[in-house]
């Protein structure tokens, strides 16, 4: 059993830690058109900070990273980093979530350094939608990444798809072709109203009720309930004909994921973030700056994991989650 128990008898073995809070993308439901302003480089955790974090929440019982951004990709010296973390004793999964546009050079270098698996943001198969979604972003490049990925053996590889009505719903079918002809893991996520680009994108909302009768019908029978079909994280699996593609749908909105919630989130700025729908976070940063002891450090993840709220705050008008970005958190 971990350390780590909230106070609702969760678990927390899961640590997502975002490593920049910059992209070379800029979807808008993700960053807002205007107004966003990058924290300075001397606020980011140095990646030693980080893996010393990282370490002590490992020794706490946490066995599962993922590095996320932003755009993790785009920090330089990223790979160093990850051979740093694949040292670490208790790491058991170290995972990486990506946009792609820069994984094809990288892909094989990342899997021999310690990344296992990828999940790869990709919202439309078209390169005029997806121009759209990203704000002039490119194709081609991450359809080659996702390949690389695959070629690199990091598995599995997942396809992050945000289903938005009247803007990409109409591919719900084919991107479900794309990963099955690849081999790739599928999950369709609602949007979530997460900073001032997140509401905004709940424009779009569509259920996952919807999604998955569209599903359905695309499949028949052929598409049954995944074993263990839950799993760990917020997605909701099926299987195609009992083959080895899962296919999830994460309804953020419309049926939360709170009662198994086993993550918690680090920032770039090295906040400890306790629930992707609430403000509660703790600076971590200031404790490694000030010449806290491990002992002291851990403390403060103790004392922060005892606050950690049950559930998010998604469908609360009173919410405050519109003060963050997506994007500095990681998702």
């Amino acid at each position: 059993m971990t350390g780590l128990i909230d106070p609702f008898n969760r678990s927390i073995r899961y640590l997502r830690v975002s490593v920049t809070d910059r992209c070379n993308y800029r979807c808008f439901y993700c960053m807002p058109s205007q107004g966003m302003e990058w924290e300075e480089r001397s606020e980011f955790l140095t990646f030693e900070e980080m893996t010393r974090i990282i370490r002590l929440f490992t020794e706490l019982g946490v066995d599962k990273v993922r590095l996320t951004g932003g755009e993790p990709l785009v920090r330089r010296g990223l790979l160093d980093f990850v051979e740093q973390l694949n040292d670490l004793p208790g790491l058991c999964d170290l995972s990486l979530s990506s946009n792609a546009h820069l994984l094809g050079e990288q892909a094989q270098e990342l899997k021999d350094a310690g990344v296992s698996r990828v999940n790869i943001s990709l919202d439309s198969l078209d390169p005029d939608t997806f121009r759209k979604i990203t704000v002039n972003g490119d194709l081609q490049p991450v359809l080659e990444g996702i390949d690389a990925a695959l070629a690199a053996g990091m598995h599995p590889v997942k396809i992050n798809m945000v289903v938005m009505r009247g803007l990409n719903d109409g591919e719900i079918e084919s991107m479900l072709d794309y990963a099955l002809e690849r081999g790739a893991d599928l999950r369709y996520i609602e949007t979530m109203p997460i900073g001032e680009a997140g509401i905004t994108g709940t424009d779009y909302y569509m259920p996952a009720v919807e999604i998955l009768a569209r599903l359905k019908e695309h499949l028949g029978e052929e598409l049954i309930p995944a074993k263990g079909g839950k799993g760990a994280g917020p997605a909701r699996y099926y299987q195609v004909n009992s083959g080895p593609v899962r296919v999830g749908v994460i309804s953020a909105l419309s049926r939360h994921f709170c009662d198994d919630c086993n993550r918690v989130r680090l920032t770039a700025k090295g906040d400890l973030v306790l629930c992707l729908g609430q403000e509660d976070r703790v600076s971590l940063r200031d404790g490694l700056r000030k010449g806290f002891s491990d002992e002291q450090i851990k403390n403060t993840i103790l004392h922060a994991i005892a606050h950690k709220p049950r559930s998010h705050e998604f469908n609360d008008d009173n919410s405050k989650v519109s003060l963050r970005h997506m994007s500095s958190l990681g998702g």
